[in-house]
């Protein structure tokens, strides 16, 4: 399997909560209780210095395992999320098999 990414939009609320995210054309809600975590990043490799107070989102990427909803669909699924900071870019890194085929079967369908 090769690497995947797709950006998103993610929408939070004034308290910095995910609220949802478009992706692939549509609207997702969040479930409550998404899992976030952080995994380090060989930022040794692409810069040789790490000037004082630049460090937000260059030492660590910020990782979501969320469960999403489509609006209108009744079925939740799972996506895993990456945060770019400073930049506040998202971009959906996995997608669960089950999901995956559906959306392959939607697409040859339509």
């Amino acid at each position: 399997m090769g690497i995947f990414s797709e950006a998103v939009e993610v929408e939070r609320s004034p308290g910095g909560a995910l609220l949802r995210l478009r992706w692939r054309g549509a609207w997702h809600a969040i479930a409550p209780h998404p899992l976030c975590w952080y995994e380090r990043r060989s930022w040794w490799e692409s810069e040789t210095r790490m000037p004082p107070g630049e460090g937000v989102g260059a030492v660590d990427t910020e990782m979501w395992r969320l469960q999403v909803r489509r609006e209108g669909a009744d079925e939740d699924f799972t996506l895993d999320v990456v945060r770019y900071r400073p930049g506040e870019r998202w971009r959906v890194i996995k997608i669960y098999d089950a999901v995956d085929e559906k959306f392959k079967e939607v697409q040859e369908g339509a």
